[in-house]
């Protein structure tokens, strides 16, 4: 079939960006539904008297499951498509987030936030962009994947400020409210214009040879999703570079999601400053990471991925160490600062860390991916809970942001030392 292929090189445009477009949309969606706990840790303090440990066990959740998630969630696709599993996820997090309104008690936060939309978000977490750019991109693989990334960031961008106001203004249960019609609205989006395969549409990958137009897979039986998951898990945890790919974005989970993520904003609160403002600097985090993150996607075509890796490490973790010094009732230039720098190494980390599963795991590496990611998320949840205790026991958070810096410096080392191991450990995954 030559037909579609003519028509849309005639049309300028191929079918492979339509596809990205709306899976930055889904992951955009999915970055700011889970974000969304970080405003409303105060105000679910105050109406219900919980503590910030209580509040944070249920981010902790979150965290974990979307992280845990990925990787069954990359298999999943694999055998059901990323349509159906991606609608499935958006279902989730609208049932998570509206029944949020009618809580009150602590375990019930725990189900909604944390297991239904950890479920839901997890199934959209970055695998998913993994495994579309693995398909349907050969040419600007590693671009496209910078910009799906920061679709995350953006999500923070659009949806933090307004929740933060909304909160503020007409209550946190108004904020669950728009998290679980923005969810829905995304469904239909989805549903008719995202296909799992460009030989669905009668094309090939963008780059690819046409001559090379394969037939539309079928359904992965063998096994099932499950198995899968296990079974790369299994081969690719007898290679060093596995877990020094996992113990680093681990790090970086603890040192984004888990600790800034979560908890700038009730941290800057303490000092006086108010949330919508709080929430707004993290918005500038997400701005500056959008082109943070494009810039890493480009720049991991043509640099070695472990030096990018041990740079972006290196410079959070020194910045990370100054940030206690830096609050104050206001935004003050030296904060700014911080957010612009912060900003544009946010998740960069993403791009060179899919880049190196690819090179050492080929085929095997969005699921690889996945089980990288759930470390990430891993991470993130002990740095959640952990960064609340600290603040219960301690009264201020200044011990989290020095750890997590110094974890940071340890995660640099790490990723310089993938090197050395890579060549072999692909003969080994291939044995």
């Amino acid at each position: 079939m030559t037909t579609t292929p003519l028509r849309t090189r005639r049309r300028g445009v191929h079918r492979a960006w339509i596809v990205a477009g709306v899976a930055f949309v889904a992951i955009l969606g999915a970055a700011g539904f889970r974000a969304t706990p970080g405003v409303l840790i105060t105000p679910l303090q105050e109406e219900f008297g919980w503590s910030r440990g209580t509040i944070s066990l249920a981010v902790s959740v979150n965290l974990m499951l979307y992280g845990l998630t990925a990787p069954f969630a990359a298999a999943l696709m694999d055998r059901f498509g990323m349509r159906r599993v991606v609608s499935c996820a958006l279902l989730l997090v609208a049932a998570g987030s509206g029944l949020t309104i009618l809580m009150n008690a602590s375990w019930q936060l725990v189900l909604c936030w944390g297991v239904l939309v950890g479920l839901g978000t997890g199934s959209m977490a970055l695998v998913f962009a993994a495994t579309l750019t693995d398909r349907w991109f050969v040419r600007h693989r590693g671009l496209v994947t910078g910009v799906l990334t920061a679709g995350g960031a953006t999500g923070q961008l659009v949806f933090l400020p307004v929740l933060a106001s909304l909160a503020q203004t007409s209550g946190w249960r108004t904020a669950s409210a728009t998290v679980a019609g923005a969810a829905l609205i995304v469904v239909p989006l989805v549903w008719f214009l995202l296909r799992d395969h460009p030989a669905e549409v009668g094309t090939t990958a963008l780059g690819a040879d046409p001559r090379d137009q394969a037939p539309v897979p079928g359904p992965t039986t063998r096994g099932g999703a499950a198995a899968r998951a296990l079974t790369v898990l299994g081969r690719a945890a007898r290679t060093r570079s596995f877990w020094l790919l996992a113990g680093g974005f681990a790090i970086c989970g603890m040192s984004t999601n888990g600790l800034v993520g979560t908890h700038f904003i009730p941290a800057a609160h303490d000092h006086g400053m108010s949330e919508p403002v709080a929430a707004g600097l993290l918005a500038v985090i997400g701005i500056f990471d959008v082109v943070g993150t494009i810039a890493s996607g480009w720049l991991s075509d043509r640099v070695d991925s472990r030096i990018l890796l041990g740079v972006y490490y290196a410079l959070r973790g020194l910045s990370l160490m100054v940030l206690p010094s830096l609050f104050s009732a206001t935004a003050e230039p030296s904060m700014l600062v911080f957010i612009i720098f912060y900003g544009l190494d946010w998740v960069a980390t993403v791009p060179p860390t899919v880049a190196l599963c690819r090179q050492v795991y080929g085929a095997d590496a969005p699921v690889v991916f996945g089980w990288v990611f759930a470390s990430h998320q891993v991470g993130a949840a002990i740095a959640a809970v952990g960064a609340g205790l600290t603040r219960d026991l301690s009264g201020a958070y200044d011990l989290a942001w020095y750890v997590a810096g110094a974890l940071c410096l340890v995660a640099a080392l790490m990723s310089v030392s993938v090197t050395a191991a890579r060549a072999a450990e692909r003969n080994a995954v291939s044995v």
